[in-house]
């Protein structure tokens, strides 16, 4: 049931082509669904309504649709796709988080947790996982600085901001690789939250695979379903 303290709605971007992953992994199988149903389902848990931005190619799909009544072509860019979206969240809405499709996994608190950030106080609530690894600035193949790893994050979605900030972040027609970087531009003021190592971007196929296994465990969904769509790797 959507959270109290303001109108909340959230896009689901699902227009991309999956070009590194050979098809449009949005509406992929995963256990008992598409990819993007389940991101529509988990998004309806915590706001009000739900925009869903395809392809145009699939607007006229009802199981693409994933029951959404809120649904529109996206753009040539994410940027464009976020604000083909946006164009249908209505004016009253206080609260809108963006959210990509191909993250099916993202849980109901971490919605939620994004949007209690915004509702406290911020412009834009953005979850993070500390990274792991050491990072290095490089150019032309050479090393020219290795960054301090504990000022860094691995950024994902759902994002949430509030709908005043993100409309003026988007004006113009920016790009820009995620909406919080929009914000970031026009001095908005930006909070990370924990991410969730399981709310994983599927890129590859071997993504997908690790993604069923993960559902199969979370929401105990059938193995057979699992194993006649995936294998069992």
């Amino acid at each position: 049931m959507p959270a109290s303290g303001g109108a909340a709605w959230a896009v689901v971007v699902a227009g991309g082509e999956g070009r590194r992953f050979g098809r449009a992994k949005q509406f992929e199988p995963l256990g008992d669904r598409l990819v993007v149903e389940w991101s529509v389902q988990t998004a309806r848990l915590v706001v009000d309504d739900v925009v869903l931005v395809l392809p145009t190619e699939e607007l006229d799909d009802e199981r693409r649709r994933a029951g959404c009544v809120h649904v529109t072509e996206g753009g040539t860019t994410r940027a464009a796709s976020v604000r083909a979206g946006l164009a249908l969240v209505p004016g009253y809405v206080d609260y809108v988080l963006v959210h990509d499709a191909a993250r099916p996994l993202a849980s109901p608190a971490l919605f939620a947790a994004v949007l209690d950030a915004v509702r406290a106080g911020a412009d834009g609530a953005i979850p993070g996982l500390a990274m792991a690894d050491t990072v290095k600035r490089v150019r032309d193949g050479r090393v020219t600085e290795t960054l301090d790893r504990r000022e860094l994050v691995a950024v994902q979605t759902p994002q949430a901001f509030r709908a005043g900030a993100l409309r003026r972040a988007h004006a113009g027609a920016p790009e820009a690789t995620d909406d919080a970087g929009l914000l970031e531009a026009i001095g908005a003021e930006v909070v990370v939250v924990p991410g969730e190592p399981r709310n994983l971007k599927i890129t590859e196929l071997d993504d997908l695979a690790r993604l069923a296994r993960w559902a199969a465990e979370t929401h105990h969904l059938a193995p057979a379903a699992e194993q006649a769509v995936f294998g069992n790797p």
